[in-house]
């Protein structure tokens, strides 16, 4: 299972939101860069990048901390927020991301999540973010009557690269992350699965592991508080 460290970007700072709230941010930095580098020195594989005020903004908007990161790092990154046409996804693979995240667009144009998938073999992602097992979108802040598994299957044949999938409820909480639901999702579907939201612990790591199902996890505060030791949490995973 891949361990994805969390750069989430709002006005250029990296930061963390209680349950995807705007208002209830808090900084953790004001270089993304530099931060994504001591992630690369502690050996993870990945980095997970979200454009918070992409999300409501529904363009990028912090693409400037965005393209500094890719100009720092050399381990692959993928990045949500904020993506919602085929101009922005040829735009963000173009500067060097490997994989863009779709989250509200693959509600509401399923069609663009099939074209951009055709088009950018294993680059496209989708990003499934639930309430209460119904998806919401536009950075959590509507909700909708879409179920998360159903949502999920639409795209079995689609040729999408991992559905990322957070528990709202859990997010920036610090209470653990949603096992028993990701890997229901993980078991329903074919396509990769990520957990994301509530991660806090190594423990919560190993559980998520340990279902055999889950592909990856993603963490950000955690790691920013210390509760989780990259590296250590690395060697254990790879353990």
């Amino acid at each position: 299972m891949i361990l994805y460290p969390a750069i989430d970007l709002k006005d250029g700072q990296c930061v963390r939101l209680l349950h995807g709230e705007m208002d209830k941010a808090t900084v953790f930095g004001d270089d993304p860069a530099a931060q994504a580098a001591r992630f690369e020195a502690a050996g993870c594989e990945w980095l997970h990048l979200v454009d918070l005020n992409g999300a409501f903004a529904g363009q990028p908007v912090n693409a400037a901390a965005v393209e500094a990161i890719l100009g720092r790092v050399t381990v692959p990154a993928q990045l949500g927020g904020g993506i919602r046409d085929m101009a922005t996804i040829e735009m963000w693979l173009g500067k060097g991301l490997a994989r863009v995240i779709l989250g509200t667009v693959a509600v509401e144009n399923r069609a663009l999540v099939r074209e951009a998938a055709r088009a950018f073999p294993d680059r496209v992602a989708v990003g499934i973010d639930a309430r209460d097992g119904r998806v919401a979108t536009k950075g959590w802040a509507e909700e909708t009557d879409v179920m998360v598994t159903d949502l999920a299957r639409s795209f079995e044949d689609a040729g999408v690269a991992a559905i990322i999938y957070t528990d709202i409820n859990r997010d920036g909480a610090m209470q653990g992350p949603n096992v028993a639901s990701t890997e229901a999702l993980a078991r329903a579907v074919t396509i990769p699965v990520i957990a994301s939201g509530g991660v806090s612990s190594l423990a919560d790591l190993l559980a998520l592991r340990d279902t055999g199902v889950i592909a990856g996890a993603i963490s950000g505060r955690a790691l920013y508080d210390g509760a989780i030791d990259l590296g250590a949490a690395l060697a254990a995973l790879r353990g």
